[in-house]
């Protein structure tokens, strides 16, 4: 992986670390081939029970797609024609953001600061998010004539609601930490001084917790999303056979009848 973005993997947690703080962990093409491979390789170890993802510096959790480079990429399709610049949707962000929001394991979000356009549509895409009070986020499309990529046209009206969502996209604006908690957007707010070891401590009790039942829970609300009820009851029927079969409920049902905390497997 570059050294763009850092992969640690341990006791079953996978950080993820964007680093570029230089460049206020823009996304240039290396870091999202870096960043790609790394959430891919977090989603996909059985080792890794939760995620947490994170950035350098304390200025910005990443502003987005690097403009200077895509200046350069641009003139250079112009030259060409072939339109290649624009296949990092394709090639990068959707895969990212599948991997984020598809990881059968909760991911976390510790926003360290500025989260606009793909970096706030990143966030968006964990299950959690914990985020400093010195954070902000922005949609930033509409303000250099593009529309919404990384996930973001899914995952903010369900967050925020349609009406919010319009607004944020039509009318790109810094919506500062406060504001995100009460949206809905930042789950819990925290001084920025503190917000790596709540984060960590967040994530490591995901990873500690019965990875199956999250997976299930990740499953069951997505499907829920763009389903009936009937639908939805149906898989949580299967969902629940399913967890009802794992080792992890034979644990905790054994705990709670001998007064104790359980220690799951992950299985």
């Amino acid at each position: 992986m570059a050294d763009t973005v850092l992969y640690e993997v341990g006791d079953g947690l996978a950080t993820i670390t964007l680093n570029r703080p230089e460049a206020m962990n823009a996304l240039n093409v290396a870091t999202k081939v870096a960043l790609r491979d790394a959430v891919r390789s977090a989603a996909g170890d059985d080792a890794v029970r939760a995620v947490l993802l994170t950035a350098a510096g304390d200025r910005a959790f990443c502003v987005g797609q690097d403009l200077k480079e895509h200046i350069g990429l641009l003139a250079a399709d112009r030259e060409s024609g072939s339109g290649q610049t624009m296949s990092t949707v394709k090639e990068h962000y959707n895969p990212i953001v599948r991997a984020l929001a598809g990881a059968p394991k909760p991911v976390v979000a510790a926003v360290n600061g500025v989260a606009a356009g793909a970096g706030f549509g990143f966030a968006l895409a964990a299950d959690y998010r914990v985020v400093a009070d010195t954070a902000a986020f922005n949609t930033s499309f509409a303000g250099v004539a593009l529309t919404a990529d990384s996930g973001i046209s899914w995952t903010l009206p369900r967050v925020v609601g349609p009406g919010r969502a319009a607004d944020l996209l039509l009318f790109p604006r810094s919506v500062k930490a406060q504001e995100a908690y009460e949206l809905g957007i930042a789950n819990r707010v925290v001084p920025a001084a503190d917000l790596r070891a709540e984060a960590e401590r967040v994530a490591r009790a995901l990873a500690e917790g019965p990875t199956l039942a999250y997976a299930a829970l990740k499953e069951s609300v997505a499907y829920a999303l763009t389903h009936s009820l009937d639908e939805a009851l149906d898989k949580e029927d299967e969902l629940q056979s399913r967890a009802g079969a794992s080792q992890d409920h034979a644990i905790a049902v054994q705990a709670f009848v001998n007064k104790e905390k359980p220690k799951y497997l992950g299985r």
